[in-house]
């Protein structure tokens, strides 16, 4: 965060800040070659950072501009920019890259911006409950609903193999700006090769069931 700030006070929106004018005297934790693996972490709220030198570093989340979050894919879809059905994060990766102008501009309706810190690599990555986030076991609620900590039954399908179940006991251990609703969920897919094209694929309707001690 910016010296003196706190998460969630209001700070200049993410054209300002990435103009440079707003944030000339913030601390800068590491510069991205790609300002959409860039915008990418800020959606995935934390993640690994390959380094130019060689070997790793992990950023988490340390706090947020205070504005609202604007899903550019929704935008996209609703201006024919994308297929309805082909509005996923590779897809829309792709279009930014080919189309970098246009795509810095897009981004940019996106006021939300989010702050770093980093955490020792080793320490994996972190959910809202402060410990180590599980491959295929942790999943990102909304808590207005949803009790974090709490276990669930997870009946959903693969985001790429759609014709197979995904059926899973899963801990509600996240939030997020997107996780909006009483039956929304963000699955965590891990740090593997595949966990990108699992997760930018992921839009699957599906149920979870809560599980809670039986009464006496």
């Amino acid at each position: 965060l910016p010296p003196g700030a706190k998460d969630g006070a209001m700070l200049p929106a993410r054209g300002a800040i990435e103009s440079g004018d707003a944030a000339a005297k913030w601390p800068v934790l590491f510069w991205a070659a790609d300002p959409v693996d860039a915008f990418t972490l800020h959606i995935q709220g934390s993640g690994r950072v390959v380094l130019a030198e060689g070997g790793f570093a992990r950023v988490a989340y340390a706090g947020n501009n205070g504005h609202g979050y604007v899903a550019i894919g929704r935008l996209m879809r609703e201006r024919g920019i994308l297929p309805a059905d082909g509005v996923n994060m590779p897809a829309i990766a792709a279009w930014l890259r080919a189309n970098p102008e246009a795509g810095r501009t897009l981004m940019q309706e996106n006021p939300r911006y989010i702050f770093f810190r980093e955490t020792p690599d080793r320490a994996g990555a972190k959910g809202q409950l402060g410990v180590a986030l599980t491959e295929l076991a942790s999943l990102a609620v909304d808590p207005a609903f949803i009790p974090l900590g709490l276990p669930l039954w997870l009946d959903t399908s693969w985001p790429v193999e759609k014709d197979q179940r995904l059926r899973q006991l899963v801990v509600a251990q996240d939030v997020g700006a997107a996780i909006k609703g009483p039956v929304r969920g963000d699955l965590f897919f891990g740090g593997g090769r595949t966990a990108p094209l699992y997760a930018g694929h992921m839009a699957a309707r599906g149920r979870y069931y809560l599980l809670l001690p039986k009464g006496k």
